[in-house]
């Protein structure tokens, strides 16, 4: 018991290897916008789902969970699937026409959905403090989608759909969390959404040009390695601990989107971003859902990628 304790109170490796997480997950976006130049948006989500799969097989041999990969919670896991693998499509095409640290703020919304979503679902009690927060973050959602004037953008709902959709999935796991093991639920993820994705490919079908396999293929290790490194990190502390730096993507994306694309973020962006981050680490400090969520390594913006 005291060694799980132990293991279970590493703040420092565990912030590493979110940090490690959030990373790799910024560069996947970027390689999803690169590849988005010449594929369809339903290629890129199949491939990322097929790659991703042939590369957490092997986790799940090794992983080995009681019972295989037998489940009594199927209805759960196709709904988490079909509201996570929806997130996806939003948020890649999201990352394909609009700047890349606004596809990821629009998909970091996902906190504050999520307790509005447990609420209604499971009636999970929402604290004051996450209310006042859920305010905050809308006031931010506000700012960066800039209703009312000429640069207001429709896709950038498609953006924050990504964030609705993935609070879904996430809640969802919050319902099986306690039965199921991690990677189970990231297998039949990843199983059900390369099978679902691969139905638009009967109409978007298109041969990738021969420069653009070899990134298909990394987006697939790259989404197996930020699960792995995220559900490693939330094994080592608790959510509220380690929660947090998941947004760190954020600032990553934004890096990333200024050194290949030169985009930059304009002042009423900035203080969105800035006020749905704090709402967003208010909301997983605070909430229930979040606590348990971080068990299963099913966080904020995991979900959206690599639910």
């Amino acid at each position: 018991m005291n060694q799980k304790a132990t293991y279970r109170n590493q703040p420092l490796p565990g912030a590493l290897s979110v940090l490690g997480a959030s990373f790799t997950f910024a560069m996947l976006g970027a390689l999803v916008k690169i590849v988005s130049s010449s594929l369809a948006n339903e290629m890129v989500v199949f491939f990322r789902n097929f790659c991703a799969l042939i590369f957490i097989l092997p986790w799940l041999w090794y992983s080995r969970p009681k019972g295989g990969v037998k489940t009594s919670f199927f209805q759960l896991h196709l709904l988490r699937s079909i509201s996570g693998l929806g997130a996806m499509y939003c948020f890649f095409y999201a990352i394909a026409n609009l700047p890349l640290s606004e596809a990821f703020l629009l998909a970091a919304t996902a906190p504050l959905f999520i307790p509005l979503i447990a609420y209604v679902w499971i009636r999970e009690p929402v604290m004051r403090k996450v209310q006042g927060a859920i305010i905050l973050g809308f006031v931010g959602i506000v700012l960066i989608l800039k209703p009312g004037i000429g640069i207001f953008q429709p896709v950038a709902f498609i953006g924050l759909g990504a964030g609705v959709l993935a609070a879904l999935a996430m809640v969802s796991i919050r319902r099986m969390s306690t039965s199921e093991p991690t990677i189970r639920i990231v297998y039949y993820f990843t199983m059900l959404s390369t099978l679902i994705s691969a139905v638009p490919l009967i109409w978007s079908w298109k041969v990738p040009e021969p420069d653009i396999w070899w990134l298909l293929i990394l987006i697939g290790l790259l989404a197996a390695v930020g699960q792995f490194l995220l559900t490693k990190g939330y094994s080592l502390a608790p959510a509220a601990q380690v929660g947090p730096f998941t947004y760190a993507n954020v600032a990553f994306a934004t890096f990333l989107g200024w050194m290949f694309w030169g985009e930059a973020l304009d002042s009423s962006t900035w203080a969105g971003a800035c006020l749905i981050c704090i709402a967003g680490i208010i909301t997983t400090y605070k909430t229930a859902t979040h606590t348990l969520l971080g068990t299963t390594a099913a966080t904020t913006n995991s979900t959206v990628q690599n639910s």
